[in-house]
């Protein structure tokens, strides 16, 4: 069951995806409702293309839709402990995990790291 947004644009975002994309459209709400059940106090919000969440007006994750899967961002996940190499990218500070199907949700660990990421 999907969690209702308070803000349209996220809630019209998660319509979309139902509609567009229902294969991904699960995953994708399974991800969301770890990191509100983590994190109940976080904003969520369309940016980048996306649905952000903030804690005290600072990123610290996003959910993207690709065409081949979702991407879960985390902004520093370069500081998480990854004992089974599941986190993706080089970069300064961000990485990130690849989900293709819901399976991935559990397998991938993304509790593990939506705990770590504020």
């Amino acid at each position: 069951m999907m969690r209702k947004s308070q803000e349209e644009q996220v809630q019209n975002f998660l319509n979309g995806i139902n509609l567009m994309d229902s294969e991904k459209a699960q995953p994708l709400i399974d991800i969301r409702e770890i990191i509100l059940e983590t994190y109940p106090e976080a904003k969520e919000k369309i940016m980048y293309g996306g649905i952000v969440f903030s804690l005290n007006n600072e990123l610290f994750s996003g959910i993207f839709l690709n065409k081949n899967h979702i991407t879960i961002e985390f902004s520093n996940g370069y500081l998480m402990k990854d004992p089974n190499g599941h986190l993706e990218g080089k970069g300064k500070y961000r990485r990130h995990l690849k989900v293709m199907k819901r399976e991935d949700v559990l397998s991938k660990e993304i509790a593990y790291f939506v705990k770590q990421a504020v």
